[in-house]
């Protein structure tokens, strides 16, 4: 009775020893196909921080729903080189910007001597002063050539009028000025040094090279 006893449980020790090797084994097997089903659903580069990273436990995963793009700077001050015409340029520069006192002397002139022109005529009266303004012949500075004595008739004892700084004129004058100033923009006059209305007919326009007539002047060099 002892023997067969013994037997019996060495069985039932052999068969429970079996059943505990074989659930192990079984748990082992789909813990890894688990493990292996939850990296296929990654994509590449996630899985292989989650390789590397899985050890410690501190990776972290991040999906962007939409595409990430810099929006680039937008110059404000820059003028647009490639403006069509005149009046595309004019509408591009800045109405608010501060002038210079010699900016502000020849932004004066244009309002006073060009404003019911069109842009291509005021434009060209600024060309004239900036032209003086380089020329050995006149004074070096804006300033300087617009008060000049008995050269522009808008100038009384040597001062410029204040303009009316609230009209669209005295917008689009400042903008000619810079224009002419930074030479953005050409005319038909660029190279000009004098110039006159056309209903008057002076002596010393004899004496000079017609270069363009712009609406209501007529330029010389």
């Amino acid at each position: 009775m002892i023997s067969t006893s013994r037997g019996v449980g060495a069985l039932a020790s052999a068969a429970i020893m079996a059943a505990t090797l074989l659930g192990s084994d079984m748990s082992g097997a789909q813990e890894q196909d688990s493990q292996t089903q939850t990296n296929a659903t990654l994509p590449l580069e996630a899985e292989d921080a989650a390789q590397s990273g899985g050890e410690t436990g501190e990776t972290e995963i991040r999906f962007v729903a939409h595409e990430v793009v810099q929006e680039l700077p937008t110059p404000t001050e820059a003028p647009d080189q490639g403006a069509a015409t005149l009046r595309e340029l004019v509408d591009t520069l800045p109405d608010n910007a501060a002038l210079s006192p010699d900016l502000m002397c020849l932004a004066q002139a244009v309002y006073f001597e060009s404003r019911g022109e069109p842009l291509s005529g005021q434009l060209a009266v600024a060309e004239v002063i900036v032209n003086r303004a380089d020329s050995p012949r006149f004074p070096d500075d804006y300033c300087g050539v617009v008060t000049q004595r008995a050269q522009f008739s808008f100038v009384k004892g040597g001062h410029i009028p204040q303009p009316r700084t609230s009209t669209l004129a005295w917008t689009r004058a400042k903008a000619i000025a810079r224009i002419a100033h930074r030479e953005l923009w050409e005319t038909e006059a660029s190279d000009a040094l004098f110039f006159h209305a056309t209903h008057v007919s002076p002596r010393w326009a004899r004496t000079k090279i017609a270069r363009a007539t712009i609406d209501r002047h007529v330029f010389y060099r």
